[in-house]
C-alpha cells in the first residue's frame, strides 16, 4: 500500500538550552531529523512532509540535504500535534494510501516497527504505536479493550486509574490519508493544555464506527530527545546497537566500546577496526580492509586489502583502491589513491590523483591552495616521491618518475625523469661558532638592560 510520511519537527526544545533547533542536534554524526527520515525511507514513501517551526530555515536545509524531494511546511504557531499535522494536509490532499506521523526528535523507531503498523492497518482504520514503559512517568496512556484501542489519555488529563496503566503512547500514528486529515479537522482543544492533540484521533475514529488498534514496540525505540542528557543517552544507545550489528555482520572490533560509528557507516565482512576509531558521515569500508587505532574517517571509501593508520585522518573525497597503505599521521582529502599506493607517514595529500604502486615519502605535501582556489596534483604510476617533497599544484609527475628528497616541485616532471629542486649546500667554516657568540652577547645585554 502506498504511504506518505509527516515528520513533526517544529519544536524549539527549550530544555536543550540551545539556539539550535532540537531536531538538528546530532546523534552518530547526523541530525536527529535524519534518523527519523531514514527509518521512514525503508517504506518507500510517495511523499515526505516535514513540519517546521523554530529555526524553520535551518530545518528546511537539513531536510533537503537528506532528501531533495522532501517537502516542508511551516507551523507558525505551535498549537499541538494535531495542529502540526493539519499544516501538512494541503501538501497531501491527493495522497493515496496511508500517512504515518513520525517525530524528528524520536530517532530510533525501526523500519520493522513501521512495517508492522502498515500491516495492522488491514484490521484497524487507525493504528497507534505503543510501548510498555518501565517508568510510565508523564507519558500519555493507551486505554485498550482486548486488541482494540479505546482512547489515548494525556497524563495531565488522566485519572489515577488511567495513570496506573503501563502501556504508553509513542505519538507515532498511522491511518488512511483521507481519514487522517478528516479526523484531524475534528480535533478540539478542550484539555488541560488547551492544545490540539493528535491523541484524540482514536476516540474520534471510534465515534465514526471505525476501529483503532495498537502495535507495541520495545521501549528503546521510542526514546525521545528533549535534553542534553537524553541526547547523550541516544548517542550511547545508537553506538551500542551499531557495534553489536558490526560484530554480528563479521567485522572485527578489537575494542568495541571505543569505536564510534556514524548513521550511514558501511563496513564489510572481515574488515578489522582497531581501538579509538571514529567514523564521520559518508564512510564505506570494504571487506578485508584494516583501520588501525586512533583514526578519524569521514566521506571516504576504503577498498579491499587497504590499511589505514594508526593516527591517520581521511577527509571527504578520499578514495583508496585495493591494497593501498596509509600510515601514521597522514591526512588524505579529495584524493584518489590507485591500487598499491603507499603513503607511510607524516604526509598531506589533498586534491590529488596518485597512480598505482607509487610511493610517497615522509613529509610530502601537495600544496593545493593558493589562497583563493584549489589546484590538483597528478602523480603517475610506479613513481617515487622523495621525503619532504613539496608538490606545488597544479603539477604533474609522470609514470616512473622520481623527486629528490627535500625538493620543491613547481614544474611538471616527465615520465622516468628525476627532479632535483633544492638549493646547493654550502658549508661556511666557523660561522656557527661566531653566530652563537654574537647571539649570546645580545641576549646577555638584553637581560642586564
Amino acid at each position: 500500500m502506498p504511504v506518505s510520511l509527516v515528520i513533526l519537527a517544529a519544536g524549539q526544545g527549550t530544555r536543550m538550552n540551545s539556539d539550535l533547533p532540537k531536531v538538528l542536534h546530532k546523534v552518530a554524526g547526523s541530525p536527529l531529523l535524519h534518523h527519523a527520515m531514514q527509518a521512514g525511507r525503508s517504506l518507500g514513501p510517495e511523499r515526505v512532509v516535514v513540519v517546521t517551526g523554530h529555526g524553520a530555515d535551518a530545518v528546511t536545509r537539513a531536510t533537503l540535504a537528506y532528501d531533495e524531494d522532501a517537502l516542508t511546511v511551516l507551523q507558525a504557531e505551535q498549537n499541538g500535534t494535531a495542529h502540526a499535522v493539519a499544516q501538512a494536509a494541503p501538501l497531501l490532499s491527493d495522497a493515496s494510501g496511508d500517512v504515518i506521523v513520525l517525530y524528528g526528535d524520536t530517532p530510533f523507531v525501526s523500519p520493522e516497527t513501521l512495517e508492522a503498523m502498515q500491516t495492522a492497518r488491514a484490521r484497524h482504520a487507525v493504528v497507534v504505536l505503543g510501548f510498555h514503559a518501565a517508568d510510565p512517568g508523564r507519558y500519555g496512556r493507551l486505554v485498550t479493550e482486548g486488541d482494540a484501542l479505546l482512547r489515548i489519555v494525556e497524563y495531565k488529563d488522566a485519572t489515577e486509574a488511567e495513570r496506573a496503566i503501563s502501556l504508553c503512547n509513542s505519538g507515532v500514528i498511522c491511518a488512511d490519508a483521507k481519514v487522517m486529515f478528516s479526523l484531524v479537522a475534528e480535533v478540539g482543544k478542550d484539555n488541560a493544555a488547551g492544545e490540539y492533540y493528535l491523541t484524540d484521533l482514536p476516540e474520534l475514529a471510534r465515534k465514526r464506527g471505525l476501529s483503532a488498534g495498537v502495535v507495541i514496540c520495545p521501549e528503546a525505540e521510542t526514546l525521545g530527545v528533549n535534553t542534553r542528557a537524553q541526547l547523550a543517552q541516544a548517542e550511547a544507545a545508537f553506538q551500542a546497537r551499531a557495534r553489536a550489528e558490526a560484530l554480528e555482520n563479521g567485522v572485527t572490533l578489537t575494542a568495541p566500546e571505543t569505536v564510534f560509528f556514524a548513521l550511514d557507516t558501511v563496513v564489510g565482512r572481515d574488515a578489522i577496526i582497531g581501538p579509538n576509531v571514529i567514523f564521520g558521515p559518508g564512510v564505506t569500508i570494504e571487506s578485508g580492509a584494516e583501520i588501525l587505532g586512533f583514526c578519524h574517517l569521514e566521506g571516504c571509501h576504503i577498498s579491499r586489502g587497504a590499511t589505514v593508520g594508526p593516527f591517520a585522518r581521511l577527509r571527504p573525497g578520499a578514495e583508496l583502491a585495493d591494497d593501498v597503505h596509509v600510515g601514521n599521521f597522514v591526512e588524505i582529502k579529495n584524493a584518489i589513491l590507485d591500487e598499491g599506493v603507499k603513503v607511510g607517514h607524516l604526509t598531506y595529500i589533498g586534491d590529488a590523483d596518485i597512480g598505482e604502486h607509487t610511493n610517497i615519502g615522509a613529509g610530502t605535501v601537495t600544496c593545493n591552495y593558493d589562497g583563493v582556489m584549489k589546484h590538483r596534483t597528478k602523480v603517475g604510476k610506479n613513481a617515487f616521491i622523495g621525503s619532504d617533497t613539496m608538490l606545488v599544484a597544479p603539477v604533474h609527475v609522470g609514470d616512473g618518475a622520481m623527486t629528490a628528497t627535500g625538493s620543491v616541485i613547481t614544474e611538471d616532471v616527465p615520465a622516468e625523469a628525476m627532479a632535483v629542486a633544492r638549493a646547493r649546500q654550502v658549508n661556511k667554516p666557523g660561522l656557527a661558532t661566531r653566530l652563537f657568540t654574537r647571539l649570546r652577547a645580545i641576549k646577555a645585554a638584553k637581560a642586564k638592560g
